[in-house]
């Protein structure tokens, strides 16, 4: 049996779950995800647990069943505590700013860029280079901040450009100080 899939989900006081056919739906205070259960897996909820069981034994089905509980761990999770990705932007000139559901960036093109949010992202702003977004939706989050990001991906010479608050940039030395031998 799957090691992470038989791991129950503990439901928080403020997050409550249904299942309706197919689908698992959860309401909490950051929001309301739903999710169609692969064929051949069932969710049971009692006493504020979610626990996910397969029908059968294939490898395909062992895969498969620790994705399906991450998948409903990671709606819990957002719809009680929510999730934030944090972008840094270096460079000179390079800044941002959030007005209601788009980002506003500047990134040392010939024109300003207008990244237009989805409904459940929200965007902060401070001191104009950091980007907090938030979501109740993980994967929507993820996707979200790896296309700002491509807006300007970090180079490795000046560290310019969009890089995740924890991600590290693997500096290069320029050509003068590569290899310069005096003859």
């Amino acid at each position: 049996m799957s090691r992470i899939g038989r791991l129950p989900i503990h439901l928080d006081k403020s997050v409550k779950a249904t299942v309706a056919g197919s689908i698992l739906k959860v309401e909490g205070p950051k929001g309301k995800l739903e999710l169609k259960l692969h064929p051949g897996y069932t969710v049971e909820i009692k006493d504020s647990e979610i626990v996910v069981k397969r029908s059968g034994d294939t490898s395909g089905e062992r895969a498969l069943h620790g994705l399906m509980r991450k998948l409903i761990a990671n709606m819990v999770e957002g719809v009680g505590k929510g999730f934030t990705r944090v972008l840094e932007i270096n460079g000179v000139g390079y800044r941002a700013e959030a007005k209601a559901q788009q980002v506003n960036l500047t990134l040392g093109y010939s024109h300003p860029i207008v990244y237009q949010l989805p409904p459940g992202v929200t965007a902060k702003v401070e001191k104009q280079v950091t980007v907090t977004l938030e979501s109740a939706d993980r994967q929507l989050l993820g996707t979200v901040a790896a296309q700002i990001r491509e807006l300007r991906p970090p180079e490795p010479y000046k560290g310019k450009g969009i890089k995740y608050a924890t991600e590290t940039i693997r500096r290069k030395a320029g050509k003068a100080a590569a290899g310069s031998t005096s003859a």
